[in-house]
């Protein structure tokens, strides 16, 4: 090749890198055109998809290898022919495993969840904790491999999350398009977990956005789309479970039976979550008393969980099978109930423990045994006008779950893309809807939000109830050096009085310092060591801070009603 093709063939390549560095900076500096964000959008999707899909295949060999089975899909059967000891200690190594990932990767040794996501979403421009997500991640992957009694999804859709703030972090983009990103990534994880396209986009929009804004709703779309097909390459166009042929719904006379279910559901549903709350506070307090270091919290409740496995090894893992044999109706009246209530038991403890996995599955199965201990007897008291056992079995589990996700809508459509059958939703929407509202009166919404509420996140009450939490003292005050400011005088009078604020702090501190002592401004301090005098920042004001915190109102709508 003569010198001058290599000098032209060199200029065109310095030409291309230069292209794409200015194309690069222009993303980050303007962010992206709507086409760009679709293919973003798309390639988000597509991660997602596969992130979910290898999380899920991990899963099924780790737990195979472990416990000796060729399919996992029957893993309680075949845990009942192997030794006690073995089902005694795998829980409880997986426990001391997850508690040492969590004490490297987390200050806290709690789990990151779907909850965090909702947070990350409304207070933190659609971020969420990478390192200890990443850490989340994996031990939620041992624990469900070593026979934990939680969900995969809550899990993925966290991994996901992860992904969607690594690229939008990358891109420097607004909050608005990084919780459009993070919808994405959730949609692509939810529709790739169930092979349900239609709910995984609506679970992103009802449950992590919580609202239905236009712009976000294309993207978030070829993003579910895309984790389908992820998951359809690899299971073809099966559903998660098995299910019978259904009788028709006999419409006027059954439906009254359908509303009954929901308020068993509901209540069932409140069980579920208050269990995991309880078991929660009674590990924490135990923790203390004992002074266990937190390394060793999974790892006891690793060896509780086994305890109880050996005499039900049902329990053991996500449960899936047992969720099927409910919905066929192989499972006569009082193993439904006694099944039922070993799970919460179950579910309790590995959430409470802090050993991971999310509480989707638990409440699906949960539900799929409620709904049948119920269908068992609405069609031994009414033959004539009751459809199959299974039908409720169904609606069971769409109730439970709606009312413990607080997704009536997303659930709904998942229970009817697993089945195709129109007349099957309507018999889930009547008992979804009656389980949701009574449970969202006994705990905060649902269980994320109320996890949240117990962390003193207050999500559920709407907007104006978390955006002060958002605005920082320091972006809204007065600096010193600004002639509208407070003199330094009257900043240092109420200082000596004991009024004054840290720039760190956010305007939920704030504005009750207002109200309280009726001043006009509040100083802005730096707290210096023990001992030392605070340094002066700035001032305050009770005006600057009603408008910031309007403007933030105002987008926010802008952002939801768009």
């Amino acid at each position: 090749m003569s010198e001058g093709w290599k000098a032209a063939i060199r200029e065109r390549i310095t030409a291309f890198a230069a292209y794409r560095r200015r194309a690069w900076q222009l993303l980050r500096d303007e962010g992206p055109d709507q086409l760009q964000f679709w293919v973003i959008a798309l390639v988000i999707g597509i991660a997602a998809g596969f992130a979910a899909l290898f999380f899920r295949k991990g899963i099924s060999a780790l737990q195979a290898w472990l416990y000796g089975t060729e399919d996992p899909a029957f893993l309680h059967s075949h845990a009942e022919s192997l030794p006690w000891f073995w089902i005694l200690i795998l829980p409880a190594v997986g426990g001391l495993v997850v508690g040492i990932i969590l004490n490297w990767t987390t200050h806290d040794g709690r789990v990151r969840s779907v909850s965090d996501v909702i947070e990350g979403a409304a207070l933190w421009e659609g971020r969420v904790e990478r390192r200890a997500g990443i850490g989340s991640a994996l031990a939620s992957f041992i624990t469900l491999s070593a026979g934990g009694s939680s969900g995969r999804e809550g899990p993925v859709v966290h991994m996901a999350a992860v992904m969607a703030t690594w690229v939008s972090n990358r891109i420097n983009a607004s909050g608005v398009d990084a919780r459009d990103l993070l919808g994405c990534a959730v949609a692509a994880a939810v529709s790739a977990s169930f092979n349900a396209p239609i709910a995984g986009a609506l679970f992103a929009l009802e449950v992590v956005l919580r609202h239905f804004a236009v712009h976000a709703f294309a993207p978030i779309a070829i993003a579910s789309v895309a984790g389908t097909v992820i998951n359809r390459l690899e299971y073809g166009g099966l559903t998660e479970f098995a299910l019978p042929q259904m009788m028709p719904l006999a419409f006027y006379q059954e439906l009254p039976a359908f509303l009954l279910l929901g308020v068993v559901s509901g209540v069932v549903a409140v069980a579920l979550m208050r269990a995991i709350f309880l078991a929660e506070d009674w590990s924490s307090w135990v923790q203390g008393a004992l002074r266990l270091p937190s390394v060793l919290r999974p790892a006891v409740a690793g060896l509780l969980l086994g305890a109880l496995a050996i005499g039900f090894p049902h329990i053991i893992g996500v449960g899936y099978e047992t969720t099927s044999r409910a919905l066929t109706g192989e499972l006569l009246f009082h193993e439904a109930v006694v099944f039922a209530v070993l799970k919460v038991v179950a579910a309790a403890i590995t959430i409470g423990g802090r050993m991971g996995g999310g509480v989707f599955s638990p409440a699906l199965m949960v539900g799929a045994l409620t709904g049948l201990a119920f269908g068992l007897v609405a069609t031994a008291i009414f033959p004539d006008v009751s459809g199959t056992q299974t039908l409720y079995a169904l609606a069971g589990m769409g109730a439970v779950a709606a009312a413990v996700l607080g997704a009536p809508i997303s659930t709904t459509l998942i229970v009817f893309e697993l089945t195709g059958d129109w007349q099957t939703g309507l018999a889930v929407m009547v008992s979804v809807s009656i389980s949701t509202a009574i449970s969202s009166r006994m705990v905060e919404m649902s269980f994320f939000l109320h996890q949240l509420d117990r962390r003193g996140v207050k999500l559920a009450s709407g907007p104006q109830a978390w955006i002060l939490r958002t605005l920082r003292v320091a972006a809204v005050m007065r600096r010193v050096d600004d002639p509208k400011a407070a003199s330094e005088e009257l900043c240092w009078e109420l200082i000596g009085t004991g009024v004054y604020i840290d720039g760190n702090a956010t305007l939920e501190a704030a504005m009750p310092m207002f109200e309280e002592t009726g001043e006009r401004f509040i100083p802005v301090v730096t707290l210096a060591g023990e001992g030392e005098a605070p340094e002066l920042w700035g001032s305050l004001h009770h005006v600057d801070a009603l408008k910031a915190f309007n403007r933030k109102l105002s987008d926010t709508a802008r952002e939801e009603h768009t």
